[in-house]
């Protein structure tokens, strides 16, 4: 048996394949939790300011974070869907 199918054969067996798509998985998940509780004190922040102008600022903020769940949803759910 040559040397690459005996390494294939070992990856084969020890899945690790699998075990690749559950680490992306894992750090999609700790990223989405991070990105989640950034949304949350920023809508806590834009509930107390009273400037205009960093209401703006927060509310950009908030866009772009919604934005970053939205897109590691979709990557969840194309690693669970492969």
């Amino acid at each position: 048996m040559k040397f690459t199918n005996f390494i294939q054969s070992a990856k084969e067996y020890l899945r690790l394949h699998d075990f690749q798509k559950s680490s992306k998985k894992k750090s999609i998940k700790s990223l989405l939790k991070k990105l989640r509780t950034k949304r949350k004190e920023i809508k806590k922040s834009i509930k107390e300011i009273e400037k205009e102008e960093h209401l703006q600022e927060l509310q950009e903020e908030l866009d772009i974070v919604c934005m970053q769940i939205k897109k590691g949803k979709e990557l969840l759910k194309e690693l669970q869907d492969a």
